[in-house]
């Protein structure tokens, strides 16, 4: 695996190898992006990865500093996969000044995680964007966990028209149903053990037998602080009609000091 640190480097990567798969990350990885490295490679000829910790996406309340970075464990686990390159760039490759210009992602961007997280898929479009150019892919693989995220880079390609197949991977879980993150080993014993329940109550809503209120007040009386729990179209996360079909339920809830977020097609 070649490792660069900078464009000029990446971009000579990039042309060498030909028609590339991309598959960005922040790094700690698991199970739930090996999943993604597999079906990047399932598209293309070589597979391209990225490990940068975007502070763009980032509130100043937010969690960049104490953010979990394993540079090492997560090179180790990309050469075991056989991934061909990989680009892990200092903050100041990728801003080496203030960033003015801005990817704004249109209404779809300020609702949902929009609501609770203002500026944050500004941060992700743009840094996204970038990361794009540079590497060039014939296909990226985001992960259906951050589903409002994959809705927005698939709308993003389209309305900028970028030659990229947008490749959509599915939830990586564990055994008791927790969507795999990062974020995950912020949580206390007991708290890994209440974290399931967030997925449950989203199967509940997909089921009609709860309703999202009545999922909040769950959430609510097991101790999370639950920011929402809706259903929207799977197409554009619009708000359904009635008797409509393929949908999603997408929630967010604050348990202790770990925002953890899900979804649940139907």
């Amino acid at each position: 695996m070649k490792i660069v640190r900078d464009l000029a480097s990446l971009r000579a990567a990039a042309a060498a190898l030909g028609p590339l798969a991309f598959v960005p990350t922040m790094g700690s990885l698991h199970a739930g992006h090996v999943s993604l490295l597999r079906l990047a490679r399932r598209h293309t000829g070589a597979v391209a990865v990225s490990i940068f910790v975007n502070r763009l996406q980032f509130a100043p309340e937010e969690d960049f500093e104490r953010y979990p970075r394993s540079f090492e464990d997560d090179r180790r686990l990309l050469e075991s996969e056989g991934v061909e390159l990989l680009f892990a760039p200092a903050e100041d490759v990728l801003y080496p000044r203030p960033q003015s210009v801005i990817v704004h992602p249109g209404p779809l961007g300020e609702q949902l995680e929009g609501r609770f997280r203002p500026g944050f898929f500004e941060g992700v479009a743009t840094v996204v964007l970038k990361l794009f150019n540079a590497v060039q892919p014939a296909a990226a693989v985001f992960g259906k966990k951050d589903y409002q995220q994959l809705a927005i880079v698939r709308e993003m390609v389209r309305q900028l028209d970028l030659p990229i197949d947008i490749v959509a991977g599915e939830t990586a879980r564990e055994a008791d149903g927790l969507a795999m993150s990062s974020r995950n080993a912020y949580l206390s014993a007991a708290e890994r053990a209440e974290a399931p329940r967030l997925h449950r109550v989203l199967q509940a809503v997909s089921t009609g037998s709860k309703s999202s209120r009545q999922a909040l007040d769950e959430l609510r009386g097991a101790g999370w602080k639950p920011d929402y729990v809706e259903v929207r179209r799977r197409v554009d996360l619009q708000v359904p009609q009635a008797a409509e079909r393929e949908l999603v339920v997408l929630g967010a809830a604050r348990l202790g000091g770990t925002r953890l977020i899900d979804n649940f097609e139907f």
